[in-house]
Parts: C-alpha cells; structure tokens; sequence
C-alpha cells in the first residue's frame, strides 16, 4: 500500500531489509548468552559451596564469524528509502554488536560491548530505583504458585484468544529444559521447566509475554519491511517498557514487581562498579529480598560476563511514562518491534501508506479499566504511586 505520490519501497530495498531480517533470525542472542544450568548451580551457592557460580553456555549453533561474513555482504549503500537506509543501519550496527558479545561470551570484554548495546544505569534512574526499594516496604503475601506445565497451559488459552481474532497467526508456547524461567524467542514462549509463578501474577505475565512481545512479533512479521518483526535497532527498552505498561493496565504491577525491577537496575549499577557475584546478592538479601529471587536477579546480570539489559524494564517503563504524560499514544507501537525514539521514523513510513495494520491488539485493551490505569500512570515521577489503587 502506497498512495500516489509515493510509489512505495522498491524491490531492491525490500530485498535488503529482508536478508538483514532473515540474518538476524539465524542466531539466538539471548538464548546463546543465558547459562543452561543456572538452576544446578543455584542450591550450592546458596548454601555456600560455590560463591562464584561457573556458568555452562550453549555451543553456538552459528558460527558468528560466519554471520558476520554474511552481515558485511549486505550493501546498505543500495538502499534507496532515506528512511528505511536509517533504520537498517542502526539495525546492521546492533547486530555487529550482538555478535562481538557472542564471541566475547565469559571474558572480560563482554561487559563494555553491553554497555555499548544496552546502556549503564543513569544517576537519575538509579535514584528511582534506590527510592522504590526504600519506599517499598511491604509486599504482598505469597500465594499458591503454579508449575511450569500449569502456566504453560495458561499461555495456550491466551494465545488461542488471539488465534481466535486471526487463525494464521505463528504464536507457541513450549516448556525448554535449557530455559530459566519464562522469556520470548521469535515467536514462541519459552519456559523452563522449574519455572513457578505465583498465580495472582500470572495474568500480568501473560500479558507482558504474549500481549506485548509475541503480539508486536506477529504484527512486526506482517509488515512489507521485515526487520519490524525481529526488532529494530534498541527496540527491547521500548519493548521491555510496553510489556511492563501492560501489567500496569490490567491491574496485575506488584509491589514485589516493582521491587524488583528496582533490584535489577541497583544490582546492574553494582556489577559495573565491579561487586563480586556474591556480593550483589549479599546486597539484595539485606534489601529484603528471598535468597531464591535474589539469586536469579543477579544470575541474569552476571550472566556471560556482564549483562546490562535488565535495567531497561524500569528505564524503558519511565520514558514511555513520559511519553504518555506527554500526550503521547500507544497506537502506533502494535505496528512492530522498534524503540520509541524511532516513533517519527515509523510515522513517517505510516504516513506513506508503507505499514499495515495490525493484525491483533493487546486484549487487555479492551478492558474498560484499561484506560483509568494508565490515564493514572502517565507521566508520574513518583513511580511508587503506580502500587496505588485507582479511585
């Protein structure tokens, strides 16, 4: 779809975006710098036999030498759309990082490439973390906890409301023996086999998982311009932000929740300033946080030898605040996977009649509380008030 005066993105540069589109899909980033027995590892730290885990990784089933050799064979100088040439370049500088990180998995240089790919901890963002862990005193109780094999079913119902709405959409869910916890690759929910989420949680993470990455996946993949399914360059702040917006709007944000988003951005913050493992959850328990969650927390910032991602969930949750509080919409962000600061960048495409819609919205949209939840969100400072009932 184009209109008149636009004859839309020539084949050539289609032809582009979609060999970069399908080149990121051959390797497994988050899957390849994730330990594969975390939770062998995690009795004998807490019980003191081993106070710096030595973690196992993958093999990689791609060899990033050779990826890379496919990724300087793309001529992003023959992309003709001034716009789509600016996206795809981001995209092909990010996956030169993401490979750099992958041969550089356990050493010493993987930190600076993640500090590169995904930031630090600004002072700022540090304050609010350390003012929710202060502020947070109290949580709410424990209640019963599902398996692995419950939430997976509880994903299958989810994801059939969407199949409902459109029957050829490509979304799964599977319970991995090599996963921790609960994370999206491509299209499909992973979920590791000790996984255990406290019910009263368990519609939130739906809709963090399924509602936001595995909805923005199928619109992204839909799109005439690939790269909007696998994600542009930076697109897990924006990402990571929306997906914790969702629990926000159907009522599901703890006061644990935050609490923990606030811990991943504190122990991030202490592993730069060079905290050993068992420091940072040493600091974590006297933050009142269970041996059990602390140690996850920090598996997942140490993990490969210093991974800062996990402070975008609360980065990218403040700046889509802001955003709303602005006056800005959420419209446009079902488009695809992509950062809020490339917003002007899809609108423009949008403009040009060069995106379609999207195929499904998020289904707590519909949800008439939906919007009295966010209207009471947007643009707050004071993040502690997002635990506050709505009137």
């Amino acid at each position: 779809m184009s209109t008149d005066d636009d004859p839309g993105l020539s084949p050539s540069d289609l032809a582009v975006d979609h060999r970069l589109a399908l080149l990121a899909q051959s390797f497994r980033f988050l899957l390849d710098i994730t330990p594969v027995d975390a939770d062998d590892l995690r009795d004998d730290f807490l019980e003191g036999r081993e106070p710096e885990p030595d973690f196992t990784y993958r093999e990689l089933d791609a060899d990033p030498a050779v990826v890379r050799a496919e990724l300087e064979a793309i001529d992003l100088g023959e992309v003709e759309d001034p716009v789509l040439g600016q996206l795809l370049r981001a995209k092909h500088r990010e996956m030169e990082l993401q490979l750099d990180m992958l041969e550089a998995r356990d050493t010493d240089d993987f930190l600076p490439l993640s500090v590169e790919l995904y930031g630090g901890v600004s002072p700022s963002l540090r304050r609010q973390a350390e003012e929710l862990l202060v502020g947070i005193t109290r949580t709410e109780p424990t209640d019963e906890a599902l398996d692995a094999e419950a939430f997976l079913a509880l994903a299958e119902e989810e994801i059939a409301h969407y199949r409902a709405e459109d029957p050829d959409l490509a979304m799964h869910a599977e319970v991995r023996v090599d996963v921790n916890g609960v994370m999206v690759s491509g299209d499909t929910l992973l979920i590791g086999p000790e996984t255990k989420v406290q019910r009263s949680r368990a519609r939130a993470l739906l809709h963090h998982e399924v509602g936001t990455h595995l909805v923005t996946q199928a619109n992204g993949s839909h799109q005439p311009i690939k790269v909007l399914g696998v994600g542009l360059a930076g697109y897990d702040e924006t990402q990571e932000g929306l997906a914790v917006l969702a629990e926000i709007a159907c009522g599901g944000l703890t006061a644990f929740r935050l609490r923990q988003l606030a811990s991943r951005v504190v122990t991030v913050h202490r592993m730069i300033g060079g905290a050993t493992f068992a420091e940072a959850h040493e600091a974590l328990v006297a933050d009142d946080f269970p041996p059990h969650s602390a140690w996850t927390t920090v598996m997942r910032v140490y993990r490969s030898g210093g991974m800062t991602k996990d402070a975008i969930y609360l980065r990218g949750l403040v700046e889509l605040l802001e955003h709303l509080g602005a006056g800005g919409g959420l419209d446009q962000l079902w488009l695809g996977k992509f950062s809020l600061r490339d917003l002007p960048l899809i609108g423009d495409l949008q403009s040009r009649g060069l995106l379609r819609a999207p195929r499904v919205l998020p289904r707590y949209l519909h949800d008439p509380a939906t919007t009295a939840n966010l209207a009471r969100a947007a643009g707050t400072e004071d993040l502690g008030t997002l635990l506050e009932a709505p009137a």
